[in-house]
């Protein structure tokens, strides 16, 4: 699941370290792709104050939603079915289809938790921009990175532009699909091709509008017997 959707689960926690925690996973992977990195296994007395053990214990709850959610069937049929509708588009250049569907997917709920106001963004910024920096960086020598001064630089800027909620529109979706494929293919899409994704995504979104609740109260229920 993508940030917005992470940050449902979490919509009513009141510590920020936990939602944090909860997205720190993908802020890690967009700061650098080459971070691999296991929090879950490093021994529990490492974190040692309350902010730390707040950060593994959302850190913990991402793992467990994604597993859950990407073992439903509503994520086998969905992201299947944007696959197809993105093998025409996609056509002549190196992009998988599967992996567009996949994120695809995941961008297309964040929008629909925007529209309807499910989430509220600007608490989840809030949370986002009460953190000390330092207890990020103990997180982050923790699990053997050193070049926490790159992560901060990145997170400052996550924060700053607060882009997430550009998502309300699916051009924007669009947009951020192609540039999630540029970190791992060079070719980037051109514009024609750009646009016809944003028709697709416009039309999933109008097929998913009525449902897509269904997903999340379906993750809630199972993260209680998690």
């Amino acid at each position: 699941m993508n940030f917005l959707s992470h940050y449902y689960f979490d919509k009513n926690e009141s510590d920020s370290y936990k939602v944090l925690g909860a997205v720190l996973p993908d802020l890690l992977k967009n700061a650098n792709k080459n971070w691999k990195l296991f929090p879950e296994k490093t021994s529990e007395k490492l974190y040692h104050n309350s902010e730390l053990k707040a950060l593994i214990t959302g850190w913990k709850k991402h793992l467990a939603v994604d597993k859950i959610f990407h073992n439903t069937s509503s994520f086998f049929y969905h992201q299947h079915e944007l696959k197809n509708h993105f093998t025409t588009i996609l056509a002549g250049t190196p992009i998988k289809p599967f992996f567009v569907g996949h994120v695809g997917y995941e961008l297309c709920l964040d929008h629909l938790l925007l529209k309807y106001k499910t989430i509220d963004i600007n608490r989840f910024y809030k949370h986002l921009k009460s953190i000390d920096y330092k207890a990020i960086e103990e997180f982050l020598r923790i699990n053997d990175i050193v070049e926490t001064d790159i992560f901060l630089k990145y997170y400052s800027s996550f924060v700053k532009e607060a882009y997430l909620g550009t998502y309300i529109k699916p051009e924007s979706i669009s947009y951020a699909l192609k540039r999630i494929c540029m970190r791992v293919w060079a070719t980037p899409l051109s514009d024609y091709k750009k646009e016809e994704m944003t028709k697709v995504i416009s039309s999933y979104i109008s097929l998913l509008d009525e449902n897509f609740m269904f997903i999340f109260d379906e993750i809630e229920a199972l993260l209680i017997n998690e």
